[in-house]
Order: C-alpha cells, then sequence, then structure tokens
C-alpha cells in the first residue's frame, strides 16, 4: 500500500502527480498485466532477446 503523506497547504494535484509517480515506479501495474495471463517461459525469453536486440542496434546508431 503505497502512502503519501500530504503536506499542510499543498495543492492536492500535485499530490496527486507524487501519488502517481511512485505508483508508477513501484511497478504494481507492470506486475498486475503479466499476471493477467499466463506467458511461456520461451515466449518470455523471446521478448527479453528482442528488446535486448532493439536496444542494442539503438545504440549501435547512435555511436555512429
Amino acid at each position: 500500500m503505497l502512502i503519501i503523506p500530504i503536506k499542510e497547504g499543498e495543492n492536492i494535484d500535485r499530490a496527486l502527480k507524487r501519488y502517481k509517480r511512485k505508483f508508477d515506479r513501484t511497478g504494481t501495474k507492470r506486475a498486475l498485466n503479466s499476471r493477467k495471463q499466463f506467458v511461456k517461459p520461451s515466449v518470455q525469453k523471446r521478448a527479453q532477446i528482442q528488446k535486448a536486440q532493439y536496444i542494442q542496434r539503438l545504440r549501435d546508431q547512435e555511436q555512429f
């Protein structure tokens, strides 16, 4: 459970923004989405390799 202390006189929009940022950083939403449906380990590994290849391509382009 996330707890966001609100300072006296603080705008509620600012506190909500802090909550959203903290929620994103914890990775809760990502974990919930991954649990919605089972993904075979081979498919997970393939996606991880594709992501690594994509990042490597971006870094190679950046060097030139």
